[in-house]
C-alpha cells in the first residue's frame, strides 16, 4: 500500500472537516504532520527538529528574520520523508505547500497541493507567499482547487494550467440526509459557520430583521464562533431580535445534523471583504443541501456551483440585504416550493458532491503523482 504523508497547519479544528475527511478516508497508509507558525510535529506532539537549539534556530529565523525556507526545518522534513519511505505528500493549504516544496524536492517525493480558500484569495497571504507559490507550483505534481473561481485565481497566480485540477469537497450523504417532514419547522432559518468577515453574519441578521417584520413567527439559529460573534449578538440586541435569534456556539456534527433536520432553510451571506478573502466551497452549504434544505446565499466562489439558483435555492448579490430578505420571505411564503428545492438540492449533491466520489478522485490524483514519479525515475 502506498504511503501518504498529509501535512496540515493545525490539529483537528471544527471548521476543517474537509481536511479531516482526507485523514479518515483516503485509502493509503497515512502519516499526519502539523505545522503552521511552528516547526512540524507529529500526533504524539514531538517536533521533527530533534534538538532544542534546532527549534530555537527555526523560530528565530521564522519570526525575527521572517524567512520561509529554513534549512533546519527542511532538513528535518527530508529526513522524516526518507525514514518513513513516504510515496507522496498532500499539503493541505497552499501556504503549507509553499513551505514544504523544497523538502519534498530534496527527498524526491511528489507533492500535491490542495488549496482551500483564503490561501488562494486573501490579499495579504498572497502578497507574502506569491514568490514561494511560484516555486511550489514548479515542483508540485498537481494543484487542487475546490471551485472554478479558485482555479481561475490559481492560474492568475502562476499555477500551470496542466497541473490544475478541480475537486470540490464531498459530503457524507448518509449522515446528512432529509428528515421526516413532520419534524421540520416551517419558520426556522439556520446558519452554521465561523463568525468572520467573509461569511458576513451581520448581513444575515439584517436580512432576517426584514423577514421577521412580515413573519413574526420566524426564527433564526446561528451556530458557530469567531471574531464577529459578540458583534453579531450586539446587533441582534440592537435590532430587538434577541427573542428570535439563538446563538448556540460551536456544536458537534450530530447536533448540526439534528438542526438541519428541524429547519426550513439554510442561510449564509458569503462576501468578499476588502482583504480579498473568499470561500472555497462551504461544506455547511453542501451538508444543508444533502439534508434536503433549500439554500439562500450569494453569488460567491463555489456557492455558485453548489446551489442552482431558482432550482435548489436562491442566490443574491453580495451585500444585497434586501434581496436576501426577499428570498428568505419567499421560502416562508411558499413552503411546498421550498420543499421541492430541498429535494432538488439533495439530488444535486448526490450527483456531484458525495464524499466517496470526491475521495476517490483525490486518491486517483495522489496515485497518478506516484506513477508519474516512477515513470521518470
Amino acid at each position: 500500500m502506498a504511503k501518504l504523508c498529509i501535512i496540515k497547519p493545525n490539529p483537528s479544528t471544527y471548521s476543517e472537516t474537509f481536511i479531516q475527511s482526507h485523514v479518515d478516508f483516503l485509502p493509503m497508509d497515512k502519516k499526519v504532520l502539523y505545522g503552521g507558525a511552528f516547526p512540524l510535529y507529529k500526533d504524539d506532539g514531538k517536533f521533527l527538529i530533534p534538538t532544542f537549539w534546532g527549534i530555537a534556530s527555526y523560530l528565530f529565523q521564522k519570526r525575527v528574520l521572517k524567512r520561509r525556507n529554513i534549512p533546519v526545518r527542511t532538513k528535518a522534513l527530508v529526513s522524516y520523508l526518507r525514514k518513513e519511505q513516504i510515496d507522496v505528500v498532500l499539503a493541505e493549504y497552499g501556504t503549507v505547500g509553499a513551505m514544504i516544496a523544497e523538502a519534498c524536492k530534496l527527498a524526491g517525493v511528489p507533492l500535491v497541493i490542495h488549496f482551500h480558500g483564503a490561501d488562494a484569495h486573501h490579499h495579504p497571504t498572497i502578497s507574502e507567499y506569491k514568490e514561494a507559490y511560484k516555486q511550489a507550483f514548479a515542483y508540485a505534481s498537481t494543484i487542487i482547487g475546490v471551485s472554478n473561481d479558485m482555479i481561475s485565481s490559481l492560474r492568475q497566480l502562476g499555477a500551470p494550467q496542466e497541473k490544475l485540477v478541480l475537486n470540490p469537497y464531498g459530503i457524507n450523504t448518509e449522515r446528512f440526509s432529509p428528515s421526516d417532514e413532520r419534524t421540520r419547522s416551517n419558520s426556522t432559518f439556520l446558519f452554521v459557520g465561523r463568525f468572520v468577515s467573509k461569511k458576513s453574519p451581520q448581513t444575515t441578521i439584517k436580512a432576517f430583521q426584514e423577514v421577521a417584520k412580515r413573519y413574526p413567527e420566524a426564527r433564526l439559529i446561528m451556530a458557530g464562533a469567531g471574531p464577529l460573534l459578540e458583534e453579531s449578538k450586539a446587533l441582534a440586541q440592537e435590532l430587538g431580535l434577541t427573542e428570535k435569534i439563538t446563538f448556540t456556539g460551536v456544536l458537534p456534527s450530530d447536533e448540526i445534523s439534528k438542526l438541519l433536520k428541524e429547519s426550513c432553510c439554510f442561510v449564509q451571506h458569503s462576501v468578499t471583504p476588502p482583504d480579498g478573502d473568499m470561500e472555497g466551497t462551504p461544506n455547511t452549504i453542501l451538508e444543508a443541501a444533502a439534508a434536503g434544505l433549500p439554500i439562500v446565499s450569494t453569488r460567491h466562489a463555489g456557492i455558485k456551483e453548489a446551489v442552482i439558483d431558482g432550482k435548489t435555492g436562491y442566490l443574491v448579490d453580495e451585500y444585497d440585504t434586501q434581496g436576501m430578505a426577499a428570498k428568505m420571505a419567499e421560502i416562508l411564503a411558499a413552503p411546498e416550493r421550498a420543499r421541492e428545492m430541498g429535494n432538488e438540492g439533495r439530488k444535486h449533491i448526490l450527483q456531484n458532491y458525495t464524499l466517496s466520489d470526491r475521495i476517490a478522485r483525490l486518491n486517483s490524483i495522489l496515485e497518478q503523482a506516484i506513477e508519474t514519479k516512477h515513470a521518470h525515475a
